[in-house]
């Protein structure tokens, strides 16, 4: 018997590692494991917990017209699958791969069991276009600079075909076997009330996409990020989807997750300290009270309130709000860009390690190709240029012209003034 084991990949449509398993010679026992050591720090009602139990939902519905079944557990990977070797006599594990710090530990200590296991571990790319060091400077370095990585992306792009693998075709392979499917009290969890959006990449979405994604209040952001974060879509159809309109801008916003995907890679240390060292050397003030306020969009400055009001209860935040209320935090309340970088962790639906920590520092001016730390938005002046009917602003804040909507935290003029003084002391 072979084993499938669903990650980041949660569907039977074009998936690279299911397809390969299922052209191997024998049968395959297809599985997912709730990893005790990510839910331990979930609350008991995380939306994205929800969503993945859905999207197996929809695989098991798919197993169950042919009289099969996914075989779902609970636990840390490695007792699982030492559970599994011993009840079974496994030839190879099928896996996408996965790219971030825990998981490629993880990944390190099960190809160690396998190996003395005799049972061979197999990953295929399956959530993005390139990996590792397919797309590296011509010396063989990476790219620490989004524009040339771009270039450099689309000119190795044109040289590859795009196949479709067409796993669904092939479930025949799928064994008979007795494992549970465990519901999500099975796991300790609860459905979540917070409704998961469904992704829009429609023709109209994509070719407007650069004149609208800029203004939160006309809703025109694609949605995807959870879709790929958990590969309930396939990469390779997005990217087909954004190919066939004549305006590249959300292709490039593709290509940026592809980016920040490498920078981890190739900089693990990134998501725990600055990519420029002499950041770290910045003395944040870290007042709990006011990050408290930050987080509960009570600052006094709209746009960041709304940001932080729409995050807590949707699990969703605009981009162009993300960046001011990154911005604010930082720059503003001199507060560590990890603080928010954790929190962010904690809230958004699509939260996908790279793209937050790399966005983090982008907006601290700790990261590649970062923002220098003297740009500072001016919280006023952006609801001017994005929201200026405040329609956005008072979907979220509806005691916005009343006394109580509390007075600005900081004055800006001051907060800038004191951020130049702190990071030029600090950076030079």
């Amino acid at each position: 018997m072979n084993i499938f084991w669903f990650r980041r990949d949660l569907r039977l449509d074009d998936n690279v590692g299911l397809f390969h398993a299922l052209n191997a010679d024998v049968e395959v026992l297809p599985i997912f494991i709730f990893d005790d050591s990510i839910l331990s720090q979930l609350p008991k009602d995380d939306a994205r917990v929800t969503f993945i139990h859905n999207q197996l939902e929809k695989i098991q519905s798919k197993f169950h017209e042919i009289g099969k079944s996914l075989a779902v557990f609970h636990g840390k990977p490695i007792a699982v699958f030492n559970q599994l070797i011993s009840e079974n006599n496994i030839k190879t594990v099928y896996t996408n791969s996965d790219y971030e710090p825990y998981a490629r530990k993880r990944d390190l200590e099960l190809f160690q069991l396998f190996k003395e296991n005799e049972v061979e571990f197999k990953t295929s790319k399956d959530q993005v276009i390139f990996e590792k060091s397919e797309v590296v400077k011509d010396d063989g370095t990476p790219y620490v600079v989004y524009t040339p990585f771009s270039n450099k992306w689309k000119e190795n792009f044109k040289k590859i075909q795009l196949i479709n693998y067409n796993s669904e075709d092939y479930l025949e392979k799928i064994s008979l076997h007795s494992y549970p499917f465990l519901s999500l009290k099975d796991i300790g969890f609860e459905a979540s009330k917070i409704k998961i959006p469904t992704f829009d990449v429609s023709k109209n979405l994509i070719d407007n996409y650069e004149a609208t994604r800029n203004f939160p209040s006309q809703d025109k952001t694609s949605y995807l990020g959870i879709y790929l974060r958990f590969g309930a879509v396939s990469i390779r159809k997005m990217i087909l989807k954004a190919l066939e309109s004549k305006n590249e801008t959300f292709l490039k916003e593709l290509i940026w997750r592809e980016f920040f995907m490498q920078i981890l890679w190739h900089f693990p240390h990134t998501s725990k300290s600055s990519f420029r060292p002499k950041y770290d050397a910045i003395i944040w003030e870290n007042n709990e009270d006011l990050f408290k306020k930050w987080c509960d969009g009570k600052t006094g400055y709209p746009f960041v309130d709304a940001g932080m009001r729409e995050l807590n209860k949707t699990g969703h935040m605009h981009n162009r709000v993300r960046m001011i209320t990154a911005s604010f935090l930082c720059k503003h309340l001199l507060i560590d860009w990890r603080w928010g970088e954790t929190y962010f962790a904690q809230k958004l639906l699509d939260y996908e390690q790279s793209s937050n920590v790399g966005n983090w520092q982008w907006a601290a001016g700790s990261g590649v190709d970062a923002a220098p730390y003297f740009r500072i938005f001016n919280p006023t002046e952006q609801v001017k240029k994005f929201d200026k009917e405040l329609k956005y602003i008072k979907k979220w804040i509806p005691e916005l012209e009343t006394l109580n909507y509390p007075q600005p935290i900081v004055d800006h003029k001051e907060a800038r003034e004191r951020c130049l003084r702190v990071y030029k002391e600090a950076v030079g």
